[in-house]
């Protein structure tokens, strides 16, 4: 038996052999990389320079590209490393890490995203009271909550992990995944596996609840209200709805890829599906944000081309 204290590192054997080909997968990884950081970071600084912008709905809107740098952060800057390196092995530490960064990213985003439904709901259910309802101090207070609860959430999950005795240290991804070290695990894991439950439902299906609960609530108003009402809901909600989807498809598919057998899937395709959610998401949301609502369009033109 190997206990917790002799796993000093771990082996990601879903990497495989590319020979020459490293170099342009580094290119690409590094393009995207810089295409994430300056999209994002574009809006951020609109948001945060224009007054105009200093609304309840933009301001989450902020704290998801916020997001997007961090979760990409954790991600591409490791990757770059081991698609140029020959031994694809993580410190144990490190490894760690980098599920509190990406566990981190993907509950902050989900519950990121209900709450921009929940303001949507207020603002097209209850547009007399939107002001009153959506204060400044809980506008704070929400945006606190989307970045504390997930990373309490995920303390407690990593330290209930980390003392596991292992029998084994290779794990079948190209990043380090928490169920993926449980499943070495030569002790008893019952405890995990129901606190993973618990998370699971808080991190991903309660969100969800929110947005579905939300959106039942805007198409009641869209039918019954009249045609300015309809189109002011399409324009503002469809964004936000096409961000959810592709994020649950990523995200579905890697939770299917952890807890079942997928040896029949082609190694590479299963890294690009499990790459999805932590690559295609940061680059989805600022084109479809930037390009969908005119008002953030126009300032980004005017930041970009000087044009008032």
């Amino acid at each position: 038996m190997v206990n917790a204290t002799q796993v000093l590192f771990f082996t990601l054997s879903a990497f495989f052999d590319t020979g020459v080909f490293k170099y342009l997968y580094f290119i690409i990884i590094i393009s995207l990389y810089i295409v994430i950081i300056c999209a994002n970071l574009l809006l951020i600084v609109v948001i945060c320079m224009n007054r105009s912008l200093h609304e309840p709905m933009y301001l989450f809107l902020c704290s998801l590209f916020v997001n997007e740098l961090y979760g990409s952060t954790g991600l591409f800057p490791f990757l770059l490393v081991q698609i140029l390196s020959d031994i694809h092995t993580v410190s144990a530490p490190f490894c760690f890490l980098q599920i509190f960064c990406l566990y981190g990213y993907a509950a902050i985003q989900f519950h990121n995203l209900s709450i921009l439904s929940y303001d949507r709901y207020l603002a097209i259910c209850y547009p007399l009271q939107y002001n009153t309802r959506m204060t400044s101090n809980k506008v704070a207070l929400l945006i606190a909550l989307i970045w504390l609860f997930p990373f309490l959430a995920i303390a407690v999950l990593l330290s209930l992990s980390a003392p596991l005795q292992l029998c084994g240290n290779i794990i079948n991804t190209i990043y380090c995944d928490n169920y993926s070290i449980v499943k070495l695990a030569c002790s008893e894991t019952r405890v995990n596996n129901l606190y993973g439950l618990i998370y699971t439902c808080l991190v991903v299906f309660g969100p969800l609840i929110l947005i579905l609960y939300t959106y039942i609530k805007i198409l009641k108003v869209c039918y019954s209200g009249s045609k300015p009402t309809r189109q002011k809901a399409v324009s503002t909600c469809t964004p936000h709805l096409a961000s959810l989807l592709n994020f649950s498809f990523g995200c579905f598919f890697q939770i299917l890829q952890s807890r079942f057998d997928m040896s029949n899937v082609p190694m590479m395709l299963r890294n690009f599906l499990s790459l999805y959610f932590l690559t295609c998401q940061p680059i989805f949301n600022p084109l479809m944000y930037g390009l969908q609502m005119s008002k953030i369009r126009s300032l980004c033109k005017s930041l970009i081309f000087g044009k008032t």
